[in-house]
C-alpha cells in the first residue's frame, strides 16, 4: 500500500507543537480591523489548539496516526 500523502492545505494552516498538540491561527485578524478593539486584534496573534471534534481530521490530513 502507498504511503499516505500529506494534504498540503492543511500543513500550510496548522502545526505540531513537541507535545503532540495541533495548532491553529486565530480567525477574524484579516480586515475591518478599525471596529476591533486593539486588545482584541493582539489576542489574535496567539495560537490555539485545535477542537477535540477536529483533532482526528487534521492529524489524518497532516500524516499523523
Amino acid at each position: 500500500m502507498p504511503k499516505m500523502k500529506t494534504h498540503r492545505g492543511t500543513a500550510k494552516r496548522f502545526r505540531v507543537t513537541g507535545s503532540g498538540k495541533i495548532m491553529r491561527a486565530k480567525a477574524y485578524k484579516s480586515h475591518i480591523l478599525t471596529k476591533k478593539s486593539p486588545k482584541r486584534k493582539r489576542n489574535f496573534r496567539h495560537e490555539t489548539e485545535v477542537a477535540t471534534g477536529d483533532q482526528k481530521t487534521v492529524a489524518r490530513n497532516l500524516g499523523l496516526r
